[in-house]
């Protein structure tokens, strides 16, 4: 089968964009997809991180310092884009206005106003993909949660858990960077970062938080610069959200947690739904098992546990007996996004990446969650 190339530019050489390209060297791990990515130019303020990219990727032919210059080339079909937040607004806006499909790191702008003018460029361009990065809901255990509650199974909703935790910050010493300084990051601080990954499921299943009580943490104030000297630490280490959501004729509560200092985890993503006639949970610490529960009145209330298989969204060489993984949660996310640039509504299977309208109601309940930390309240959201 033919494959038809989406060619593609990376903004920001760091860490996650490491991450996309490797998921470009691993295509041929998919089978059957028609939409097959190239990477051509890569982009970076910092020119030496671009080498990395030069070593591994023939295929590209521009590196450059100036993000305009990449986004005038006609050879470019789509822009991954992993810059921080403060850029948001600047760099989303310009790709979707040149016409380059694009996936962006969250949140999709440091703060509301911001989030509202790439909103804004993509009402302008309703021919350009644009989607938010957000792969966890990729592992097989996240899709089967999502399936599991849109098939009925739940009932009437009880209460909802979601959370990302990890301890990359819990040593003190760790040197500061920019996701600890407000004027980078935001005031959002782990909320903008993880919030995300948190809500991408809840939201794509309809369940939207009407008010939230939100408590805030910054455990480590300050932290060492590169000389050694102390500097503030200005953003959110942890964030705990308590939220209700009205279902059907009902309000159940929905508890979100986003922390950078969960001692024990080193990077758990989770979700726990418990209803009237069925629960399920899971969890990244337990990459293949999903809990179930399915219960009739007067019947046992009784778990049951599956070892689940390598059964992912897109198919893949991986025989059913082996373990999925981060890698290869990133993998899924970008056939979904290369799927969708090629096939619009009929791409292969029914679940996106995370759309700009779900990042639009993170900023929404983030900016309610500061007021509610800042007062002590709980905060109705528009």
């Amino acid at each position: 089968m033919s494959k038809k190339k989406v060619r593609f530019g990376v903004i920001g050489c760091g860490l996650m964009g490491k991450e996309f390209a490797s998921a470009v060297s691993r295509w041929c791990h998919l089978l059957d997809t028609e939409a097959e990515p190239q990477i051509v130019a890569v982009c970076d303020a910092n020119l030496a991180a671009a080498m990395w990219f030069t070593s591994h990727f023939p295929s590209i032919r521009h590196v450059t310092k100036d993000y305009r210059g990449l986004l005038s080339l006609a050879e470019i079909d789509a822009i991954y884009c992993a810059v921080p937040h403060h850029l948001h607004a600047e760099l989303y806006t310009a790709i979707i206005r040149a016409g380059k499909h694009l996936l962006g790191e969250k949140p999709f702008g440091i703060d509301r106003l911001a989030n509202e003018q790439v909103l804004e460029a993509i009402s302008e361009r309703p021919d350009v993909v644009v989607r938010c990065s957000s792969e966890l809901p990729f592992f097989p255990g996240g899709l089967k949660v999502y399936d599991f509650v849109r098939k009925g199974n739940v009932g009437k909703v009880i209460e909802v858990e979601a959370g990302f935790l990890h301890s990359s910050d819990l040593n003190p010493q760790k040197p500061i960077n920019w996701k600890r300084r407000i004027a980078t990051n935001g005031e959002y601080g782990c909320m903008g970062d993880l919030g995300m990954h948190v809500l991408h499921l809840p939201l794509r299943l309809g369940w939207k938080p009407r008010n939230v009580r939100a408590i805030l943490s910054n455990l480590v104030e300050q932290r060492p610069e590169a000389d050694g000297s102390l500097v503030p630490c200005e953003t959110w280490d942890n964030a705990t959200l308590l939220c209700e959501v009205k279902a059907d004729s009902h309000v159940f509560p929905m508890s979100l947690s986003m922390k950078r200092i969960a001692p024990g985890h080193n990077n758990t993503w989770f979700i726990r739904v418990l209803g009237m006639e069925g629960s399920v949970e899971f969890s990244t610490k337990n990459p293949k098992e999903l809990r179930t529960m399915l219960y009739r009145p007067g019947g046992e209330q009784a778990w049951r546990t599956e070892d689940l298989p390598y059964a992912s969204a897109y198919p893949t060489i991986t025989g059913n007996i082996f373990e999925f993984g981060f890698s290869d949660a990133i993998l899924q996310m970008w056939a979904a996004f290369c799927d969708e640039v090629v096939n619009g509504p009929n791409m292969h299977q029914p679940f996106t990446c995370a759309t700009p309208q779900e990042a639009a109601f993170t900023h929404q309940l983030f900016s309610a969650a500061l007021e509610s930390h800042r007062k002590g309240v709980i905060v109705n959201l528009e």
